[in-house]
């Protein structure tokens, strides 16, 4: 694979903080790198220090096709889709064409290059309509048609599903994984969401505090966490120190692996078991998650289970929090 869009010692701070520093990073023509950490980590930040926009000190280099690049080369390769789609007046045609015409191609060859694209996102019957009538989804469908109308090397994606109701956000992950999945372009990805990175890209960073913290192909970051922050972004949110598990080292482990139990029912050979009263019940359409606050103190370990998992069980009933050893992961304490 060829590298397209990367950096070497990039930093970007202000006044004598460090907002994000990202020593290397590169992605190849045809990936999708996702970056997912949490709010406040740098990821819109990074995604902006690639595309050379905006005006807070960098030092260190964006490079393309492996070598330094400046603005006017970055910008003229880069399309950016925002979390909030911004449509001009006019039909959604006109705003489909825009990045086009933004670039100087004719009226006409700029119509003829972006149709497919509404096509292809699934909003090309919506072409003669104003682009002020649209849905949320419909509205950021235009806007990523609008950027891959120009053709371009680099597609920087800053959450572009946030705001977006469950179904539409699943269908729209959907017909963008069909959509690169055809083309030579290097996405960025930024997310907060794991799901969005396991159904869109081959590999994953996750930036923790303005670093990245681990990095690797997207399978095997999200199964397994090099530390406790990471293991928090990944969906491992119950951790399990030695205190509880009577284990070494400190475990984590996915609410939707844990299990209460009665505590008299023994748990299978090799689980961890911790007692505890159960904190609260909370319905969740098909299922249930139930919190557990331990018996010897600490945190209160989170529980998902099926519909109809919590018989038995109301708030401050004693039970048994247990996890399969194959379901659990071991982290160092701190990164």
């Amino acid at each position: 694979m060829t590298v397209r869009i990367g950096c070497r010692d990039l930093r970007v701070g202000v006044r004598d903080r460090d907002l994000l520093h990202v020593e290397h990073l590169d992605v190849d023509a045809g990936e999708t790198l996702a970056v997912l950490g949490p709010n406040g980590a740098g990821k819109s930040t990074l995604l902006r220090a690639l595309a050379r926009i905006g005006r807070p000190h960098r030092a260190g280099q964006v490079l393309l096709d492996g070598r330094p690049a400046d603005a006017r080369a970055v910008r003229a390769a880069v399309a950016a889709v925002l979390q909030r789609p911004i449509l001009r007046r006019g039909t959604v045609a006109a705003n489909a064409a825009a990045g086009l015409r933004l670039r100087g191609v004719g009226r006409a060859e700029a119509a003829r290059r972006s149709v497919p694209w509404l096509d292809a996102l699934g909003v090309g019957h919506l072409a003669g309509r104003d682009a002020r009538t649209l849905s949320g989804g419909e509205a950021q469908r235009v806007a990523i048609a609008r950027a891959l109308a120009v053709g371009p090397r680099v597609l920087l994606l800053d959450e572009p599903f946030a705001g977006l109701d469950a179904t539409t956000r699943t269908d729209l992950v959907a017909d963008l994984r069909a959509v690169l999945d055809d083309l030579d372009t290097a996405t960025v990805l930024v997310t907060h969401d794991r799901h969005e990175a396991h159904a869109l890209a081959g590999r994953t960073a996750l930036l923790v505090a303005g670093r990245i913290r681990q990095h690797g192909p997207t399978a095997r970051v999200l199964d397994r966490p090099a530390d406790a922050d990471c293991a928090q972004l990944v969906g491992c949110t119950n951790l399990l120190p030695p205190a509880l598990t009577g284990r070494s080292g400190l475990l984590v482990a996915r609410p939707e692996h844990c299990r209460p139990l009665r505590l008299d029912d023994a748990p299978p050979p090799g689980d961890v078991r911790v007692p505890g009263t159960v904190r609260r019940i909370v319905p969740l359409g098909a299922g249930v998650r139930i919190d557990v606050d331990p018996e010897s103190g600490g945190r209160p370990l989170a529980c998902l289970v099926p519909a109809g998992g919590a018989v038995g069980l109301q708030r401050g009933s004693p039970t048994a929090v247990t996890v399969a050893n194959a379901d659990l992961r071991a982290v160092p304490p701190d990164a």
